[in-house]
């Protein structure tokens, strides 16, 4: 049996400003899941397993980071995308040897986040 991840947080400063953000980026659809304090971007054509991001207000006392990767069909194009939107390309993409193209980049608050091609 495997273990999907299937649940990441990105912590905001400006938390209606990300949902904007990524649901421009991705096209993730916004569910309110907390009367508003909290909620959970979701890709609304998802056929299999998929992490649901959850974005709620940053704690003040936490540090650290994780990096999630998006599969996306045309990295190069999501991140020219992502620029338009105010985020900035942390890495542009490049094949890890004979495994996929990745890329990263930064959202509007400076979390990295990863692109992943699809296969």
């Amino acid at each position: 049996m495997s273990n999907p991840a299937t649940h990441g947080e990105i912590h905001a400063k400006d938390a209606d400003a990300l949902q904007r953000f990524y649901t421009a980026a991705f096209g993730w659809e916004v569910q309110d899941v907390v009367d508003g304090a909290y909620h959970v971007l979701a890709d609304p054509d998802a056929d299999r397993g998929i992490l649901h991001v959850g974005v709620g207000r940053a704690p003040q006392d936490r540090a650290g980071h994780l990096t999630f990767y998006v599969e996306v069909d045309d990295p190069a194009a999501v991140l020219e995308q992502i620029e338009r939107l105010g985020g900035r390309t942390v890495r542009p993409p490049a094949r890890m040897g004979t495994g996929p193209t990745l890329a990263l980049f930064e959202d509007p608050e400076g979390h990295v986040i990863g692109l992943v091609e699809r296969h």
